[in-house]
């Protein structure tokens, strides 16, 4: 049996690899490991967010009823961005927060992530502890003991919009992003009304598109992983640019005036130089993932920027960043994290600032996305494959290494199974996008043989 817990949390078909059960157990297993160093005569404290899935009704109410069943007074939220869950566990100094969201993932599914204090997301150890104690006899809490439950009443949301505004400088006397015109797909998820009402606050002149959320329709073709529709909004509104927010809204990804994407690595170069000129990037260094375009390192290594790189997961991109001090990472999917305001990625807070950008170099988002090129590069998601024998197995390996020796320097091969999903990612990067697409399609080729089920 595989790890429970993936890259971002735990996630499955709703109802049936992640079910109500599950949840109540992950709760109370979750607040007995995370609550366990609270002082005595300390009630912990909790709260559960989700994003608009329909399953996320009961999945939500499963986890508060396994943290109350531990002692945890819990404080359910409405619907929110998982970036907002993870600031208001800090903001209100509660003891562990989970989230219920399967973040860009097809509406049937859904997931269970957890914070712990301050907002940060668990490590790999934390998460072991608390698949191991799933399911173990313990003393449970009887009378006055066990935990509350209540519902929040919107406070949480307006405390969410006032941090991200005030974070580029929004007062009652200023609106920075006055002037622009940002066009914003919310994907039908939980960002649908802070997300407009952050940039709105700020000043910007806001055209939304699918911010009607049902419970059903969530990433449905639209959002960071869909940008058609934003690129013809971003054209026919005669948008400045446009942002696109995934289900759980901890992605950007943005598109320029003539409707060309600008991605997450485009998105982290563009800010990275900006906090560089202004003297605020701590040790010239910008944290990005394996995943991140070579044309990214070597434009930041132009500019003076130093570049490390993680494993995939804005988790390892934070803890990088926490470790050493550094103040901007991310990967190119579009999760943006920005230290001196959040713990994780957040889509709107990288939307304000990335318009922020644009408002104070005055060029446009399309001039500022050219000086940070992007190599060809080249994705193939194989499905239907034994994804655990993707690095040990001996012709997948020789076949990389013998991609690798043929592109040289000036390109590049990442071949990973998903934390996510039931597949192995083939990545190339090349001089040439015919290259790239040919060494991507033969080595997928070779996965599917080799590691066929």
């Amino acid at each position: 049996m595989g790890r429970l817990f993936g890259t971002d949390g735990v996630r499955g078909l709703a109802n049936q690899d992640v079910t109500a059960e599950l949840a109540l157990a992950l709760g109370s297993a979750a607040a007995r490991v995370l609550t366990s160093a609270v002082q005595p005569g300390h009630r912990p404290r909790a709260i559960v967010g989700r994003d608009p899935r329909a399953s996320g009704e009961f999945l939500s109410g499963s986890v508060a009823a396994g943290l109350a069943s531990a002692g945890v007074d819990v404080v359910v939220l409405d619907v929110l961005p998982t970036p907002a869950l993870a600031f208001l566990v800090s903001d209100l100094g509660a003891d562990l927060g989970v989230m219920v969201s399967a973040s860009h993932n097809p509406m049937p599914d859904n997931g269970i992530k957890f914070f712990a204090r301050g907002g940060l997301k668990l490590d790999d150890e934390l998460e072991d502890e608390i698949e191991a104690r799933l399911y173990e006899q313990w003393d449970r809490p009887v009378g006055a003991s066990v935990g509350r439950i209540r519902s929040d009443a919107g406070v949480a949301a307006a405390s969410y919009v006032n941090h991200l505004t005030a974070s580029v400088g929004t007062t009652p006397d200023a609106r920075p992003l006055e002037g622009l015109r940002i066009a914003v797909d919310c994907a039908n998820g939980a960002a649908s009304d802070v997300g407009p009402l952050a940039l709105r606050a700020a000043g910007a002149d806001v055209v939304v598109i699918n911010a009607s959320p049902d419970g059903r329709n969530i990433n449905e073709k639209c959002g960071s992983t869909y940008p058609e529709q934003l690129q013809a909004v971003v054209v026919a509104s005669e948008a400045d640019f446009g942002v696109a927010f995934d289900g759980d809204a901890d992605r950007c990804i943005a598109v320029d005036h003539t409707g060309a994407l600008v991605d997450g690595d485009q998105i982290l170069g563009i800010l990275a130089q900006g906090l560089k000129a202004e003297g605020r990037l701590p040790q010239d260094t910008l944290v990005v993932t394996v995943m991140s375009n070579l044309g990214l390192v070597l434009s930041m290594r132009e500019q003076g920027i130093r570049t490390i790189q993680t494993a995939v997961g804005d988790r390892y991109v934070l803890e990088e960043m926490r470790a050493h001090g550094y103040g901007l990472g991310g990967e190119q999917s579009g999760h943006i994290i920005l230290a001196d305001y959040a713990t994780t990625g957040d889509g709107v807070l990288c939307a304000l600032h990335l318009a922020a950008r644009v408002k104070a170099a005055g060029r446009r988002l399309a001039d500022l996305a050219t000086d940070v090129p992007r190599l060809p590069q080249t994705l193939v998601n194989v499905k239907g494959v034994d994804k655990g024998r993707a690095g040990s197995d001996v012709g997948v390996k020789s076949a990389v290494a013998e991609a690798e020796a043929r592109l040289g320097e000036t390109g590049r091969v990442l071949l990973r199974p998903s934390g996510t999903e039931p597949l192995v990612r083939v990545m190339v990067e090349a001089t040439t996008q015919v290259e790239a697409d040919a060494v991507a399609e033969e080595l997928a080729g070779v996965v599917r043989e080799r590691l066929a089920l």
